[in-house]
């Protein structure tokens, strides 16, 4: 298997305890779920995996990088979604404005951003979406239902067409109907080309088989391979 990202006794640790590990571990191209229950430290290692967060100790290569020593390349190759209060989207501004934003923090300092229309809200959401409704333009967050915030929050967090998406706590999605889409446009995304490494609870087999996906899992707080 090709790797994405390797890790040889990464680990966390603060004063108080530790976070999370010692983890090793690969993940190749593909969709790799990362296993654990709350309070696992799953957040924090997906930010560590994602040239976000320090590691305390191992071995951490994510692209070909070392992190953290390269952990600005990283944070160029990748994207995160799911993060509460990271990538949380503002209730009441439309989903035009919302692409917006992202645009102008991806683009050129003096670049011109136009308008966010209907034509470039799809170009930006198909990929992630599929088959769910994409919202115009002057559709505001909060008359978005679960699936279609959770996708948006995606579709930004791949504008910039990186190779990894981090996306963190599928279980937010609290329905299993609308998780089991998240899961088909995760692996969707996968498929396409995009290195897919999402955080969950425990895994859901029953689900992934109804729906064919066989991603690669990683269970938390044990010396995984």
């Amino acid at each position: 298997m090709q790797s994405t990202v390797r890790a040889q006794g990464l680990a966390l640790e603060f004063k108080r305890g530790s976070v999370y590990g010692p983890l090793s571990f690969e993940a190749g191209p593909g969709l790799t779920v990362l296993c654990g229950p709350t309070g696992s430290g799953r957040t924090s290692l997906m930010l560590t995996l994602a040239g976000r967060m320090k590691p305390s100790s191992g071995i951490l290569t994510v692209l070909g990088h070392d992190l953290p020593r390269r952990a600005r390349r990283v944070q160029k190759r990748t994207g995160i979604s799911g993060f509460h209060d990271i990538d949380a989207l503002e209730e009441s501004v439309t989903v035009g404005a919302a692409i917006r934003e992202r645009t102008a923090w991806i683009s050129p300092w003096w670049a011109f951003i136009r308008p966010i229309d209907d034509t470039e809200v799809r170009r930006v959401c198909a990929a992630v979406f599929g088959d769910v409704p994409i919202p115009s333009a002057d559709t505001v967050i909060w008359d978005l239902d679960e699936v279609q915030t959770v996708l948006l929050r995606a579709a930004l967090a791949v504008m910039n067409e990186p190779s990894i998406l981090f996306f963190d706590q599928v279980e937010q999605v609290h329905e299993p109907e609308s998780r089991r889409i998240l899961w088909e446009r995760l692996s969707a995304l996968a498929a396409g080309g995009i290195c897919v490494i999402a955080s969950a609870t425990a895994p859901e087999t029953e689900m992934w088989a109804e729906l064919g996906i066989e991603p690669t899992v990683v269970v938390m707080n044990q010396e995984s391979r």
